[in-house]
């Protein structure tokens, strides 16, 4: 919709949301801390008075949102709503780093120049020069949290305001967002935005999925919330009775979320039973906090059997971003599964706010929070130079979603660790020097590999020796990032020397084979070992994984049609068995490429394994040409996120004559003559080869794979839908892997 309004009616629109942004915070806030703010507003507005949005309306719309979002639903004060005002003055405007000091204080001057230095990071493309992006904006957080929470806040509203950006950046934004951004706000406890950050993403990323299920949950909100409703009409009355002072909120699951459970089961919208969780919130009788949490815990179980398998008691021990509640999941009326979660008022603050809530109830505790020994541990992380800038925003990446265990030390103390950490990650949370000289671990006074998974519960003792030294095998499983970067930085060194002498052996080697060394045929040799730098191929050489044979090997295969295709990835001949001569018609199957939509040469990724109909993309890579990834691969995100420049439009051309290998896994009830009914409804369909049959039955019950050559998507939803048909059939899902 186009925006018009007249100047008058402009700077009436934005008094209005200036006074709207003061409500929620203007009566905590000093005389000193309202004429900051003042002052901050009116500076953003004489700064942007001439700038637009997109959209049209005036630019001064933005900083006020993002200092209402910082101050609403983070809840931070008055230096960060004024730095949230000035956060692109710097980066836009006339104004300098110099005029924020001198007009409001170091602090804010600090926040606006982390603030500045991030956006000024944005322009670059490469992979690398990105990673490094990512790195240096974390690095605010040495000098103040604050300016990551104003970033996140500023991410959000523009997300929020996205409609008017052409579909490629709103597809490398969302991306982005999705990789670094949501899972940074959940790590920092701000799962509110956290949620909306992942369904904007959705929105733009896959806008199909994400308006299917938008429809779906208005069409069935009227049935949930009457269920709602049902289920805690039964709970209040029991809860007065005890005469807390409480409130009771029905919480839907988010979008994002029930897509990525429809996913991960395998199952329809319908499918999904826990779409929805009541939340307790009540006000402490006492000071007992926890007394008043499991007492209303008994209430809530006296009326519904719980699931103790599904108890989460996160009072006991917080999560590490501060997180803190009972969550029990129940059966309900209509034998439907519940989830419940109580928290008092303060836990819903921090559960709400994140990092800002958790440190207003501070005061008085001296015992070093969970979030900010996370900080502590991510500040010597980013601190470490040695790592390189690509594996630290993976390694960064894990420990953001990562679900938490607890083990104890020797002497009793508790330490978390994310869930799927071994032994080894133990010893490097223990000390560095721990974890370096490692040589075993005692398990709950068992001896236990380093490699070991702990569990929560778990006490672990750390051997170490004095003459120990890392081994590049423990890169294969250890998963926290502050461990990976321990354990590269310490065998740089050693990598480095043996790097140095597999260079000189290459050299040697290929003067034997006669041919000329230079930096084309590293590039190529890498390329042939696949092979991501020339270190990790002069690293290989040096420590014999690369013999002689091998190097012949490439020799041989240098001079063949393929490697003729590597060194030129966009030749216009068409590809799989197409001639020069033949034309793309309606009936020829073929992926066509760009806006142009020429026939290219490709290959298809062998994460996502696309079909013919499939919705794809084209991924251009360094040494194999053009790879065909599904819209869905899970590792699109990462790859529109990271490499929007190399990202090329695709779209299937219908035909009949390419192939497509395929598997469908298969379970359900054993029924006399199954296979006989499923091979028939193949069989029936011309064009349609079984490959194989693997079906096994366990009491009744049967699981199989069913290996098909198929033409196109179309043809195989139509199988599997008479498959479902078939008497016994439970389900029938599409896999990826053979």
């Amino acid at each position: 919709m186009e925006y018009t309004a007249t100047i008058e009616e402009e700077n009436k629109e934005i008094a209005n949301r200036y006074k709207d942004l003061l409500k929620g915070s203007y009566q905590t806030l000093s005389e000193d801390d309202k004429k900051m703010i003042r002052k901050a507003f009116e500076v953003a507005v004489e700064a942007h008075s001439d700038q637009r949005r997109k959209t049209g309306e005036p630019y001064i719309f933005h900083p006020i949102a993002v200092a209402k979002i910082v101050a609403y639903e983070i809840g931070l004060g008055a230096t960060s709503i004024a730095a949230a005002l000035l956060h692109d003055v710097v980066e836009d405007t006339h104004y300098t780093i110099d005029d924020m000091e001198r007009l409001f204080g170091e602090t804010v001057a600090r926040i606006v120049s982390g603030l500045t230095k991030i956006s000024n990071l944005k322009k670059e493309q490469d992979y690398s020069i990105q990673a490094e992006n990512f790195r240096k904006m974390l690095l605010t957080l040495n000098d103040d949290v604050r300016v990551i929470l104003i970033k996140i806040a500023d991410r959000l509203h523009n997300m929020q305001t996205m409609d008017a950006m052409p579909p490629h950046k709103q597809v490398k934004i969302a991306s982005e967002t999705l990789y670094i951004y949501a899972p940074l706000a959940h790590r920092l406890g701000l799962y509110n935005i956290k949620t909306e950050l992942e369904d904007l993403g959705l929105k733009y990323t896959e806008p199909d999925v994400y308006n299917d299920i938008l429809l779906k949950i208005k069409e069935s909100k009227e049935e949930q919330q009457k269920y709602i409703d049902s289920f805690t009409g039964t709970l209040k009355k029991a809860l007065d009775s005890e005469d807390f002072k409480y409130e009771i909120k029905g919480r839907f699951k988010s979008i994002f979320s029930i897509r990525r459970k429809m996913r991960k089961q395998n199952v329809s919208f319908d499918e999904v039973y826990d779409k929805f969780a009541i939340r307790i919130i009540y006000e402490p009788t006492s000071e007992d906090e926890k007394f008043d949490a499991w007492k209303i815990y008994s209430i809530v179980t006296d009326f519904f059997k719980p699931n103790p398998a599904r108890l989460r008691d996160w009072i006991s021990q917080p999560k590490s971003t501060g997180y803190e509640a009972l969550h029990i999941t129940v059966i309900g009326p209509e034998a439907k599964w519940v989830e419940v979660q109580i928290r008092s008022q303060r836990m819903d603050e921090i559960a709400e706010k994140g990092y800002a809530a958790h440190f207003k109830y501070k005061q008085g505790n001296v015992q070093e929070s969970g979030l900010e020994s996370w900080l502590n541990r991510l500040k010597e992380t980013l601190e470490n130079h040695s790592l390189d800038a690509v594996d630290f925003v993976e390694d960064f990446k894990l420990n953001l979603y990562a679900k938490e265990i607890y083990v104890f030390t020797p002497k009793g103390d508790l330490k978390s660790l994310p869930k799927g950490a071994s032994a080894l990650d133990f010893a490097f949370a223990v000390h560095t020097d721990v974890g370096l000289k490692c040589r075993g671990a005692k398990v709950n006074g068992k001896l236990v590999p380093l490699s070991y998974e702990l569990k929560s519960g778990d006490q672990v003792d750390v051997l170490t020796s004095a003459i120990n030294k890392p081994n590049v095998r423990w890169l294969d499983f250890v998963i926290t990032a502050r461990a990976r970067a321990k354990i590269k930085s310490a065998l740089k060194a050693e990598e480095k020397s043996i790097a140095e002498e597999g260079k000189a052996i290459l050299a040697r080697k290929l003067r034997h084979l006669k041919i000329n060394y230079d930096e084309k045929i590293v590039h190529e040799i890498a390329a042939y070992f696949n092979l991501k730098t020339s270190f990790d191929l002069f690293y290989r050489m040096g420590n014999g994984a690369i013999d002689n044979t091998q190097l012949k090997e490439f020799v041989n295969q240098r001079s063949s049609t393929l490697m003729n295709f590597f060194r030129n990835p966009f030749r216009k001949n068409s590809s799989k068995g197409i001639t020069d001569k033949e034309e793309i018609t309606n009936k020829y199957d073929a992926l066509v490429f760009g806006k142009e939509e020429e026939k290219l040469d490709y290959s298809l990724a062998q994460c996502c394994k696309p079909i013919a109909g499939d919705a794809v993309f084209g991924f251009i890579t360094v040494n194999d040409g053009i790879k065909v990834h599904k819209t869905n691969c899970p590792n699109a995100i990462s790859l529109q996120s990271n490499y929007a420049y190399r990202i090329i439009k695709a779209k299937w051309i219908d035909s009949t004559k390419q192939e497509f290998s395929v598997i469908l896994h298969l379970n359900g009830v054993d029924n006399k003559g199954i296979v006989n009914n499923i091979t028939k409804i193949i069989s029936s369909n011309m064009d349609v080869f079984i490959n194989s049959i693997n079906i096994s039955g366990d009491d009744g019950i049967f699981d199989g794979k069913l290996s098909l050559t198929i033409k196109n998507i179309t043809q195989l939803n139509k199988i599997i839908n008479k498959i479902k048909k078939v008497e016994g059939i439970l389900t029938v899902e599409r896999v990826n892997t053979f």
